[in-house]
């Protein structure tokens, strides 16, 4: 059995080997979700990858995966000469499959993300961006189809409130550690971060597990006790 499941997850890993980032990305999106691989990190040992709850996206159907583009923002208490400066260098250096991820030190008085930035991030094939902190234009953005996560909404402006002091460089949003080039993956259900140093063997095991949870879920409904089909597969 245990040479079975091995054989199977390095089948499993090899396809993810195959895959260009936006077949990965797009094949995530449409397989896998934050609780199963939350509970893969779990058994990996990364134990503390889930974003603070309070990051919750725009729209609850909302999913966004890709690879992290840290951007690190500040409060600031007067108007610069020149706006913007570093914000729009970070939007700008956006890549495709990249996913804008922010922190604002829990900021509540600053918007650093809005529909335009969306607008910006789309055209430059971004798949998403992750904000601790506000954000506003909900209704543009969620027309657009964008997916944002934000800790909540403001129509406040963000010259003289909060600046860009940093973008591609190791941040700590919602309590957890991204690096750039992170593998971020956000669902109804929050978000998680893989570890680029992990991220095939954790994708690999969450297909598994996905697979295992499949087969749990339909001997449940023919009538299998949960004792049962937890001894069997482990997984609950």
């Amino acid at each position: 059995m245990e040479r079975t499941q091995q054989f199977k997850r390095l089948s499993l890993l090899r396809k993810v080997n195959l895959k260009n980032d936006t077949e990965l990305f797009d094949m995530m999106e449409k397989q896998l979700y934050a609780a199963v691989i939350s509970d893969v990190l779990d058994a990996a040992g990364y134990r503390e990858q889930a974003l603070r709850h309070t990051i919750r996206p725009l729209h609850p159907e909302t999913v966004v995966v890709g690879r992290a583009m840290p951007v690190q923002c500040v409060d600031v208490y007067e108007i610069p000469d020149e706006p913007y400066q570093q914000e729009i260098a970070a939007v700008d250096s956006l890549k495709q499959d990249d996913v804008f991820v922010c922190s604002t030190n829990q900021s509540t008085r600053n918007c650093i993300w809005g529909e335009l930035l969306s607008t910006a991030a789309r055209a430059r094939g971004a798949r998403g961006a992750i904000i601790d902190g506000f954000v506003r234009d909900a209704r543009q953005i969620l027309a657009m189809g964008f997916p944002v996560f934000t800790t909540g909404l403001s129509p406040v402006d963000s010259s003289g409130r909060g600046d860009v002091v940093a973008y591609n460089v190791p941040i700590e949003c919602g309590g957890v550690t991204v690096n750039p080039g992170d593998i971020v993956f956000g669902d109804a259900d929050g978000v998680v971060v893989i570890p680029k140093v992990v991220e095939k063997d954790v994708i690999a095991a969450a297909l598994a597990k996905v697979s295992g949870e499949d087969r749990t879920r339909d001997e449940l409904r023919a009538g299998a006790t949960l004792r049962e089909v937890y001894d069997k597969y482990g997984i609950l």
